[in-house]
């Protein structure tokens, strides 16, 4: 049981460190990388696609130190944890929001509605400065409002 606790606190932490990350990494000394992913590019891949091969490659650390180091075996649960927030912002971000992939096109749950105002407005700022919503699954209240109002 301690293990799923584990798992899912890692999964929440991570809204945290993607808040942190989002507004201090990338919209800060990575612009550089970030910066594709606020202007209208031709390609599929982006300059900001990196930042998942470095979660993922922070997940495989936290994989191999809890497989192979004794008494750190907790680590293995932390990298899972991770992985699973890397899917889900996968599966958000690049899927349901920017439709990198065409599924969910036609998705008007609530939540998603919510989500994608609060990413609209993170885009709006073409650049690095002025940036608001940097999370991703925990959406300001106030976009929540603004979803209700939407859907009557």
């Amino acid at each position: 049981m301690i293990n799923i606790g584990i798992v899912l606190l890692t999964f929440c932490l991570m809204e945290c460190v993607t808040w942190l990350t989002h507004k201090y990494i990338m919209h800060g000394l990575f612009w550089n990388l970030h910066e594709d992913h606020h202007q209208p590019t031709p390609s599929f891949f982006e300059k900001n696609d990196y930042f998942f091969v470095i979660f993922a490659c922070i997940s495989m650390t936290f994989y191999f130190v809890g497989t192979f180091v004794s008494d750190l075996g907790f680590m293995f649960y932390i990298g899972i944890g991770i992985t699973l927030y890397g899917f889900a912002y996968f599966m958000v971000h690049d899927i349901l929001i920017h439709q990198r992939f065409k599924l969910f096109s036609r998705t008007n749950n609530f939540y998603f509605r919510a989500l994608r105002k609060a990413h609209k407005v993170h885009h709006k700022h073409l650049y690095k400065e002025e940036g608001e919503c940097f999370g991703m699954l925990f959406v300001p209240l106030k976009y929540f409002k603004e979803a209700l109002r939407t859907s009557k």
